[in-house]
């Protein structure tokens, strides 16, 4: 069987070969000499900052890829996370009708499909983002196209992607909302093992793969021993208590060492553990206060990027096309893409890329006192040289700072706001062993981040410019 099938998608790679569609300038991607980042080609950094897509393919018309990639471009996201063969792929069409196999056969790839997937990849390119590509998405593959769920058929499958995009700016995501392996569904393992093998037999090893797993999982519980798994990934959950700094933690001390992404914490505007408004009308709603704090305890905590997502925009929902999240607000996709924690996501970025990101080490050492937890939680990170230091406080609380981890004999002192990523000059001050430093204001809505630089490595303002990388 897996020999007709290898036969049968060489053919399909043969007719669309990956030099139709030429590089449009973005640099490979690799992981870093330490182990814990993301780093182009030559070295330089990459800050892993997605959206999250996943039925950007067969949900979107060309009008609504060209609006939904301009604008995430405008916002400083720069990946897209997407899943080639979304959980209904038997009987869920692309805009033109098309299905991605014919019949529904694995073995046989529909050109007019992955011309369509060509075309998307191609324009997020041009934009200057990556795409990270989920195959299939194993959980509800099983009713669907089961198949794709035989580690033979999938090896081929994933041959065949890893061939037709291996000039392209991607990154590939293994799983989708499943257990690696768990006692209570299947073992998955050898799947993922076989996709990845055939990834890797189509690109030569020319993209980095991850694993997406199910809630308050990560890709580490199963596979962080494995050759073939570049970068860990969780899902840290939909819920507004959200502890992905513990996850984070976790990874960024496992071994061997590899870079950690939340690649799934709680969408904006979706209900609190996905609590069914059907029954719940008044359930609480994730909102941008929690989408900053799940992306900047999660990067101080060691991530080497986030993620940000919205129950509406990831299916391109709008009211009368059918299938409304039973969690959702009702609000159309294009409305959704609106909301204010999308526009400030890329706060977080610029504020990681305007000091040297690849020196940069989690420290709760930074922090004199209780952190506290979850919607209170203050977390730190520094640079290992003790150039510089955040220390982020979720709800404004006060910081006493350790300064004495810090280099040089007078610190340079910011506020900057996780809102508007603006920065304040607090001051430049002589270096003492401790400081207590009083946010701007305190309560809900008022995160903030203490920025401590060695005021003789004159630094730009933070948020303001990329950082030079030695």
């Amino acid at each position: 069987m897996a020999g007709a099938i290898g036969l049968a998608i060489t053919a399909h790679a043969a007719s669309s070969s990956p030099a139709e569609s030429p590089e449009l300038g973005l640099a490979p991607l690799k992981v870093s000499g330490n182990k814990h980042f993301l780093v182009q080609e030559d070295g330089k950094p990459f800050f892993y900052l997605a959206d999250t897509a996943w039925g950007l393919f067969p949900d979107a018309t060309p009008a609504d890829v060209d609006f939904y990639l301009n604008d995430r471009a405008e916002k400083g996201f720069t990946v897209i996370q997407a899943v080639v063969i979304l959980w209904d792929a038997s009987r869920h069409t692309d805009y033109n009708g098309q299905l991605p196999f014919a019949g529904n056969d694995p073995a046989k790839p529909n050109e007019a499909y992955f011309k369509n997937v060509d075309t998307v990849i191609d324009k997020a390119q041009a934009l200057g983002l990556r795409m990270a590509l989920v195959p299939f998405w194993f959980k509800g593959l099983r009713n669907n196209i089961p198949g794709l769920l035989d580690p033979a058929t999938a090896r081929e499958f994933c041959k065949y992607l890893g061939a037709r995009y291996r000039d392209k700016a991607v990154i590939w995501i293994l799983g989708g909302d499943t257990a690696g392996n768990s006692r209570r569904g299947p073992d998955y393992a050898p799947l993922a093992r076989a996709m990845a093998a055939g990834l890797r037999a189509g690109d030569g090893g020319a993209h980095l793969i991850t694993y997406h797993p199910t809630g308050q999982q990560s890709s580490s519980m199963w596979f962080q021993s494995e050759p073939w798994l570049d970068f860990d990934l969780l899902q840290s959950g939909h819920l507004i208590q959200n502890t992905n700094y513990e996850l984070i933690a976790h990874d960024y001390a496992s071994t061997p060492v590899k870079p950690v992404i939340d690649g799934e914490p709680g969408y904006e505007n979706i209900t609190d553990h996905l609590i069914s408004i059907q029954r719940h009308p008044d359930a609480k709603r994730i909102d941008a206060q929690d989408v900053r704090r799940f992306g900047y305890l999660s990067v101080f905590a060691g991530a080497a990027g986030h993620t940000y997502g919205n129950g509406e925009v990831f299916g391109f929902w709008n009211p009368g096309t059918g299938g409304e999240p039973r969690w959702g607000s009702g609000m159309p996709w294009r409305q959704s893409m609106e909301l204010p924690g999308s526009f400030q996501m890329q706060y977080l970025r610029k504020l990681i890329e305007s000091r040297p990101m690849l020196v940069r080490i989690p420290d709760q050492n930074l922090i004199i006192g209780d952190t506290s937890e979850t919607t209170t939680r203050l977390e730190g990170t520094r640079a290992a040289d003790g150039s510089y230091a955040f220390i982020y406080t979720s709800a404004g609380e006060p910081i006493q700072a350790r300064l004495q981890l810090l280099a040089g004999d007078t610190i340079r002192a910011y506020w900057y706001d996780p809102r508007t990523g603006t920065p304040t000059l607090i001051g430049d001050i002589p270096k003492t062993p401790a400081r207590t430093f009083t946010p701007p204001g305190k309560g809900g809505g008022n995160d903030w981040v203490l920025v401590l630089d060695n005021a003789a490595a004159n630094y730009p303002a933070p948020g303001s410019a990329r950082a030079i990388e030695n």
